[in-house]
């Protein structure tokens, strides 16, 4: 449960025009599709799909370190990492596994096999899209445990993209049809009181003096 009073105090610092951007962002959030993104070896790869996480409203990003550490490329992230939840993992299988218990059916995003097009797929169902390493793809354990298959449709002689672009693309185009769509994919009041504290305090430069004062005063 969330302390009211103790969100209502740290928003008492915050300008009107920061928590009136806060309610603008909240209500465009969604956790019906979250992104999963595996042992991608380039960290500014990593930083850009979570920017594409942030500015088209997807509220989760799930990064998978089993072979390769992940720092976050601030320069490219542009303050994203502030204002989305990450979820980091060991392994891919903990990955797979906590997502499925979380309801999200698992979408591999490959060009390599009869896939999905990505205007076909069907965006009524809480999703998880797994993209892979930059030269390798994802991996045969994703791929085997996947629930469906997706691709961006090309007709060049390039048959893949960056993993960057890849997710951009297919971020923009399944969150601008599911808000088009009468899917319940908005956030709970409950998720949203959550979200308006964390960024309160991810606001306040001097946030534990506040805390400090805060608690001393009850």
């Amino acid at each position: 449960m969330i302390d009211l009073d103790y969100l209502n105090y740290l928003e008492d610092f915050l300008t009107d025009n920061r928590k009136e951007r806060f309610t603008e962002v909240l209500v465009h959030r969604t956790n019906h599709f979250t992104i999963a993104v595996e042992d991608i070896f380039q960290f500014h790869n990593t930083s850009a799909v979570m920017r594409s996480c942030e500015v088209f409203g997807i509220q989760e990003i799930n990064i998978v370190e089993q072979r390769f550490g992940k720092n976050i490329d601030k320069e490219i992230a542009m303050g994203a990492q502030k204002w989305v939840d990450i979820n980091r993992f060991s392994t891919i299988s903990n990955c797979i596994q906590t997502l499925k218990s979380k309801g999200y059916q698992i979408i591999a995003t490959t060009p390599h096999n009869d896939s999905c097009m990505l205007h076909e797929f069907d965006i009524t169902k809480k999703s998880a899209l797994f993209f892979g390493t930059e030269k390798e793809g994802l991996s045969q354990e994703v791929m085997q445990q996947a629930d469906g298959f997706l691709k961006i449709p090309m007709v060049g002689f390039t048959e893949s993209l960056n993993i960057s672009v890849s997710a951009a693309i297919i971020i923009q185009d399944i969150t601008s049809r599911l808000r088009q769509s009468d899917v319940k994919w908005q956030l709970t009041e409950e998720a949203i009181l959550i979200k308006r504290l964390a960024w309160a305090k991810n606001s306040i430069k001097d946030i534990k003096r506040i805390e400090e004062r805060y608690y001393s005063q009850r």
